[in-house]
Order: structure tokens, then C-alpha cells, then sequence
């Protein structure tokens, strides 16, 4: 099994090396222009924080997972995971934010041994979306996570789930032997209890993002195809697909700089640039906790350790007043949420 970057040793597992390669080179020497430039050009620096809308908690970097591309550089040797008492100081930000999503995320955040009653606290707050972010194959993973279908039913949790491709090979590739297979028969599971099924509040959501060194495609052309073939071959259904583009950050820039496509992909982003895109980016309405408590503008940001610009720097110290209207913390990697359409963890954003 790959290992992740941390357990390797990997001078990427580093995030001030990281951003030393997104700073340095094509981008230092103006081959490129910085993002901070480009968006200059349009007005739009520098980019500010509007109200609050999307709490996105990011629960442990465990994982029973270890993807190629994964920007949290999770796996089930990351041992990060967010204690009971970080979980209370997040439930009083909660009950008293104007937020209307809770998103918790991970690695596998079901993997954390407070999930459960963290999602049964947090449901209790009336929070419109509720959303878990399941790579999927952790349901089918362990006996104990067999009844999470049932679980997530019973708090109406919106679930949120990796889906690489259609296509065994694809997704395989991607994610690990046999990972395929698992989310073939998790997805039919979650349908089995209302899941994804038409006319359902049970919302089930699938996300896609390019195995190579390459953009996604039209989102809404790639749901349709995805729907087809889910349902053709396996009788799945879903709701929504969103397509996401890999940022050049932890894995997914090891994965570049290994394959000699990390000069040839920031091409690719600067060049797909959509200055439409920067209004929408999730970091202007979206505040990332990490596992240890701490706040950032999203959850790349974390990844990288680039903190918010704000008196306000953890959640135990909390105050929606001070963090609304700060300056975005921005690199080189924000090209990723800007190509295109965009990109977000809630999919398009142009």
C-alpha cells in the first residue's frame, strides 16, 4: 500500500516546501504570472471574506485510504485526529453561527472515534445542510461502519462521496485495488435506504476529480454520463456530480513533480484562468477548522499550514464579527479554484 508523504519522509510531507515550489521557478522568475498579479489585473485583489455561510471541520487525516492524489495526504498511518473536547468548542460555534452548512471532512472522518456523537451533537444545532464527505469504501470496510447508511438517515446527514470514474479501471487506478468494487455496493446500500433517489431529502452526491495531470471536464455533461453508467450497469442513483480540480498541493504535486507535469499543468491552470470564478471561490464564504482547532480560509490553505489573516486564530477563541471581511490568504495552488468553471468543494463555481 502507498504510504502517505509524512510516513515517507517526502520533503513535500513539508508545507513550507510545498509552497516554496509553487513560489519559486516559472512563477519567481515571471514565466507565470503569480495569482496575487493575476487577479490584480482584474480588480480583485486583494480577495475578502463575505458572511459566513459553510463551516467546514476537518475531523482527523486517518483514512482507510491512501489515494494518489489526495491533497490532505491522508492514510491510515496520519494520526491528526480532533479530540472530543476541540468537537464541544466547534458545537458552541455552531449552535451560535449564521452558517448554514456543516461540512465535515477528513481523511475518513467516520474513522474518528467521536463521529458519531459529534454528528448526533451537531445535528441538534438545526443546521440546514449537513454534509460528511465518505470516501465510500470505509462503509464496507469494517463491520462497525455497516450501519452508517442507517446512521446517516437518521440525522439527514447530505452525504458527499468520492467517485473517480464509472469505470473499474479508472477508479482503481486512482484510489487502490478492489476501491471500485466497495463503492459499487456502498452506493447500492445507501440507495437501498432512500439515498440519491428521485424525490428523496436524502441527498446523495458524488464527486469526481481527473486522475491526470489534466482539468475536469463540463460538469453537467459528466453528471449525465456519470448517471447513465451508474445506472446502466449498477442501478445507482444520485443526485448531484461535482467535478473538482486537483490542486498542485501535497500528493497531487508529488504525483507532478514524479511524472515531470508540474510546469506543464500550471500552464494548464493559468491559462484556464475564468476571472468570473474568483467572485464565487469557497474561501470567500467558507471558514476550514482543522483537526487540532485551528482556522483557515479553506482546506487547501490548512494543507499548506497558511493560517487566516485574523486576530482570530482558533476556534476556541471564535468571533464571526472579526472574520468576516479579512484579507484571503492566496499561492500559487488558488489557480486550481479559478480554471474554468472553478472548482469548490461544492463543485463549479462559475
Amino acid at each position: 500500500m502507498l504510504k502517505s508523504l509524512k510516513k515517507r519522509e517526502s520533503d513535500l510531507a513539508k508545507s513550507n516546501r510545498q509552497l516554496e515550489i509553487l513560489s519559486n521557478g516559472i512563477f519567481k522568475s515571471g514565466e507565470l504570472p503569480t495569482f496575487k498579479k493575476k487577479i490584480a489585473e482584474t480588480n480583485q485583489f486583494p480577495l475578502k471574506a463575505k458572511k459566513l455561510e459553510i463551516l467546514q471541520i476537518n475531523v482527523g487525516y486517518m483514512c482507510n485510504q491512501v489515494c494518489d492524489h489526495c491533497h490532505v495526504d491522508a492514510g491510515p498511518d496520519r494520526k491528526e485526529i480532533m479530540t472530543r473536547e476541540t468537537m464541544q468548542q466547534c458545537l458552541n460555534v455552531i449552535k451560535n453561527t449564521g452558517a448554514h452548512t456543516l461540512d465535515l471532512t477528513g481523511g475518513a472522518p467516520e474513522m474518528n472515534p467521536d463521529f458519531r456523537w459529534f454528528v448526533e451533537e451537531a445535528a441538534k444545532a438545526g443546521i440546514k445542510d449537513f454534509i460528511v464527505r465518505s470516501n465510500l469504501t470505509i462503509i464496507r470496510a469494517n463491520k462497525k461502519y455497516y450501519d452508517l447508511p442507517e446512521f446517516f438517515k437518521k440525522h439527514n446527514v447530505h452525504v458527499v462521496s468520492s467517485m473517480p470514474h464509472w469505470t473499474r479501471g479508472k477508479t482503481d487506478k486512482q484510489r487502490g485495488n478492489g476501491v471500485f468494487d466497495k463503492s459499487i455496493k456502498a452506493l447500492q446500500e445507501l440507495n437501498a435506504v432512500g439515498y440519491g433517489m428521485p424525490g428523496s431529502d436524502l441527498r446523495l452526491d458524488l464527486v469526481y476529480n481527473p486522475s491526470g495531470a489534466f482539468l475536469p471536464g463540463d460538469q453537467a455533461s459528466m453528471e449525465k454520463d456519470f448517471k447513465k453508467a451508474l445506472m446502466e450497469d449498477f442501478s445507482i442513483q444520485f443526485h448531484n456530480l461535482f467535478a473538482i480540480t486537483n490542486l498542485p498541493i501535497a500528493r497531487f504535486l508529488d504525483f507532478l513533480i514524479a511524472s515531470e507535469n508540474y510546469e506543464e499543468y500550471m500552464y494548464q491552470l493559468v491559462e484556464a484562468y475564468n476571472p468570473s470564478a474568483v467572485a464565487n471561490v469557497m474561501c470567500t464564504n467558507t471558514l476550514s477548522i482543522s483537526w487540532d482547532g485551528y482556522l483557515y480560509d479553506c482546506d487547501f490553505n490548512q494543507m499548506l499550514a497558511l493560517p487566516v489573516n485574523s486576530k482570530v486564530k482558533h476556534i476556541s477563541e471564535y468571533n464571526e464579527e472579526l472574520l468576516e471581511g479579512r484579507n484571503i490568504v492566496i499561492s500559487q495552488h488558488c489557480y486550481g479554484c479559478t480554471a474554468g468553471a472553478g472548482s469548490s468543494c461544492q463543485g463549479s463555481v462559475a
